[in-house]
């Protein structure tokens, strides 16, 4: 009699553990139907593109909403997937006033000045309120890409945590690549120990602040508990490493990135990489944020981005919309790889990802109609269609939260969201 398999599928040595992805073979062609397959993962993927669009070619008409629409210029290189991504039109952040740190803070939707005394205030990102659920089951509660040039606005990533400090990006496909499936150099034992020794001081660290905490006043309790609440992030990243630390990485069936790549194939890979991490199920959220300016360079542009934002009619205006159908053709190449990618039950990645596109600056200094491009199959959202919100000032976090419920996070808000969009429902 055949036993069905967990979840997750392990080889294993006389010292580790090596976590395989999701095989077919392995296993799920032993179940009786495909009712007794197990669902697949939901995953999360948000890319953002920092300057803004060319709001005159990246814009489909106005008058063609619903699924009968013309893909405009900047979104042409997307034609073989049309039907697989939606626009949304007339979405904006309330909270983001300077046109300069757009990036840092589309997937939250925050006030730069935050809470009335101090120098800057973020809040937990959309990415990181989904990593809370899916985080507990893969070795990497998320991933936070970012690139080697200029992305616009502050900020390590496009990822900020519950306590509203960023989260680190990996700058660079190599970086990336290590991270998620190179082998430590380091033996078991070697590793136990240092993480005993990390937790020790951890533990030394919060005795003596608790104690110091008796003496000191409310403003300084406050700053207090705010590092408290650090120390317990470390700790539970402490705890998540001990979790996995006898199992070995994943094989991709990707070849380890060379130094040095850049330009569009450095966001080409990072592309791949994000592809390679959801279908090893090493983790199941994913930000991305793009290099602008390696793009524009990969492009042979002679502008930087902040320039062809403020475009006018002329060469700027040509670079812009150059910029835009190289972001469709990475997008394409991304959409394509996720449609190869095939699950254990004979569905694709694309399936079961949500992908979300865009920054929360139009152009130039302009921070309303947000670009936003939604595809895949993984939040259950109406594909293939023009939608314009009749508020203009529709919240871009009413995205946000639909596509949370969508996938299965079923929070009552995000950020200053009125509730989620029916029309994106399917």
């Amino acid at each position: 009699m055949n036993t069905p398999l967990n979840r997750r599928h392990f080889l294993r040595s006389s010292t580790a553990l090596i976590a395989l992805p999701f095989l077919e073979s392995l296993g799920f062609r032993r179940f009786a139907s495909a009712s007794q397959i197990p669902a697949r993962p939901k995953r999360m993927v948000f890319i953002g593109i920092g300057w803004g669009v060319t709001q005159e070619t990246w814009y489909p008409d106005v008058k063609q909403t619903g699924a009968e629409w013309t893909l405009p210029e900047g979104l042409k290189p997307l034609a073989k997937h049309q039907k697989d991504i939606t626009i949304i039109q007339n979405c904006f952040h309330k909270h983001s006033i300077d046109p300069h740190s757009c990036s840092t803070f589309w997937l939250t939707g925050a006030n730069k000045f935050g809470v009335p005394g101090k120098s800057f205030s973020n809040t937990i990102s959309v990415d990181q309120v989904a990593a809370e659920q899916f985080g507990k089951d893969t070795r990497f509660t998320s991933l936070a890409l970012s690139g080697s040039g200029e992305s616009h606005g502050a900020g390590l990533s496009l990822a900020w945590n519950r306590q509203g400090k960023p989260v680190a990006g990996l700058d660079n496909p190599v970086a990336a690549f290590h991270k998620l499936f190179s082998d430590e150099k380091t033996s078991l034992a070697q590793r136990q120990a240092e993480l005993k020794r990390q937790q020790s001081v951890l533990d030394t660290v919060l005795v003596d602040a608790r104690a110091l905490g008796r003496d000191l006043g409310k403003e300084d309790n406050d700053k207090l508990s705010e590092y408290l609440e650090s120390i317990r992030d470390i700790e539970t990243q402490l705890a998540k490493e001990t979790q996995w630390l006898d199992v070995e990485k994943p094989k991709p069936g990707l070849t380890e990135p060379k130094n040095g790549v850049s330009g569009l194939n450095e966001i080409r890979l990072m592309y791949d990489l994000m592809v390679a991490a959801l279908q090893t199920d090493s983790t199941r959220v994913a930000t991305y944020r793009q290099p602008v300016d390696v793009l524009i360079k990969g492009l042979g542009l002679k502008f930087a981005g902040h320039n062809i934002s403020h475009y006018t009619p002329g060469a700027r205006m040509e670079a812009s919309q150059a910029r835009d159908r190289g972001q469709s053709e990475l997008l394409a190449h991304f959409i394509e790889r996720l449609k190869t990618t095939k699950e254990p039950d004979g569905s694709t990645l694309f399936d079961h990802v949500s992908v979300a596109l865009g920054t929360n600056v139009r152009s130039q200094h302009y921070l309303d109609n947000c670009p936003t491009l939604l595809t895949g199959g993984g939040a259950g959202i109406k594909l293939g269609q023009h939608l314009v919100m009749s508020d203009s000032k529709t919240p871009l976090c009413n995205v946000w939260l639909t596509l949370l419920n969508g996938v299965g996070v079923k929070s009552k808000s995000f950020g200053d969201s009125t509730g989620i969009i029916e029309q994106l429902r399917a």
